[in-house]
């Protein structure tokens, strides 16, 4: 019995010396190493980039919010191709490279991006991505800009040129020398208009309220814009009738205001037949003010009415040209409505006419204050 109890006691204490060695040995067994290193989602979550970690498979670990919302990540794969082709290289040879790339449209523009991508660990490559869509149609818009400019700037120079050879030529002829000296003038005034407009229009380009902002009354702002197109109102038999409700002011920019309403006025008039009418009405509407100049005059078809506010843009480019027409006047009323706080409705239909509303927070105060603040 004692020596069985001894075999006994020996086999059990070689059981358990076994249980624990095989605990400790696989307590000791290296974890696999994870895919992702450790730390590294939480520095990719602050970088400013985009961030996407694409493994040996060509597939995305890990994709932080905004690289998912950008496009670049769809159904853990990385797009567009350009963009895989650059991780590919990369894997090969380490070498880190960088690239714009552009994004098929999926609502209907164009997303531009700008990628670097570097290699992370011997399995990983990290994607770093900026979204480049504003800057690029920035560029663009300033591309146009200069290129209609210096179209723009072309044509009453060139005239100006011909008429100047023409006066010359007709020296020893008054009535000529007459007639090409008033169309010199008429082209100087369109130059002069147009640069006019491009240097305002610079000065608009961030929709800033100005330092210059005061109270205005609505009705002085009215009387002067109709004032401007007076002449050619009367040169036509235009009725210019104005309703403006008492007592109403907004705070902003006045020279900026007077040349949007100016502006409006002036297109309502060029655009309508001989012996019609322009309406310029001022109403209060809860906290605005609502500015609206009407005429009945060619109106504007519908799929052009989105347009008709970029610079340069004309709904009919030859009667533009026969009026004088820049095509920055609307442009214009935009800029000076958003840098006042405000912004601009159109309404309009072929042959029944326009209206332009400039929607103006209205500005209340006494009385006496606004008068001493003029004054």
């Amino acid at each position: 019995m004692l020596i069985a109890g001894a075999i006994g006691g020996v086999i059990g204490a070689m059981v358990t010396y076994l249980w624990r060695f095989d605990e400790r040995r696989q307590q000791t067994v290296a974890e696999p190493t994870p895919v992702v290193p450790h730390g590294a989602e939480l520095v990719l979550s602050v970088l400013s980039s985009s961030a996407v970690l694409v493994d040996s498979s060509d597939t995305v670990v890990n994709a932080s919010a905004p690289a998912v919302a950008m496009g670049i990540v769809h159904d853990n794969r990385l797009e567009p191709d350009e963009l895989m082709a650059l991780v590919r290289q990369v894997r090969r040879d380490g070498q880190v490279r960088e690239a714009d790339v552009s994004l098929q449209p999926r609502r209907g523009t164009t997303s531009y991006v700008h990628a670097r991508v570097a290699p992370l660990t011997s399995r990983l490559i990290l994607v770093l991505a900026d979204d480049r869509t504003r800057e690029h149609r920035v560029e663009s818009i300033r591309r146009d800009f200069v290129a209609n400019v210096s179209h723009e700037l072309k044509t009453p120079v060139g005239a100006l040129n011909l008429l100047a050879e023409a006066v010359g030529e007709a020296k020893d002829d008054p009535e000529a020398v007459v007639r090409f000296s008033a169309r010199m003038h008429l082209e100087s005034d369109r130059l002069t208009r147009l640069v006019q407009q491009i240097i305002d229009l610079s000065r608009l380009q961030n929709d800033v309220l100005s330092d210059d902002a005061t109270t205005i009354k609505i009705g002085e702002l009215v009387s002067e814009a109709c004032e401007h197109s007076a002449t050619d109102a009367e040169h036509k038999g235009i009725d210019i009738v104005t309703s403006v409700e008492p007592d109403l002011h907004v705070h902003g920019d006045r020279g900026q205001l007077h040349a949007a309403v100016s502006n409006l006025v002036e297109n309502a008039v060029t655009y309508s037949p001989e012996g019609s009418h322009v309406t310029v009405t001022a109403q209060r509407d809860g906290e605005d003010v609502r500015l609206t100049v009407a005429d009945n005059g060619i109106g504007i078809p519908g799929d052009e009415l989105d347009r008709i506010f970029e610079r340069f843009y004309r709904v009919d480019p030859a009667r533009a040209r026969a009026t004088g027409g820049t095509g920055l006047g609307l442009s214009i009323v935009k800029h000076v409505a958003a840098s006042n706080g405000g912004s601009v409705e159109v309404w309009s239909e072929p042959g029944l006419g326009s209206s332009f509303t400039l929607v103006l927070p209205a500005f209340t105060h006494d009385i006496e204050d606004i008068e001493e603040e003029q004054a």
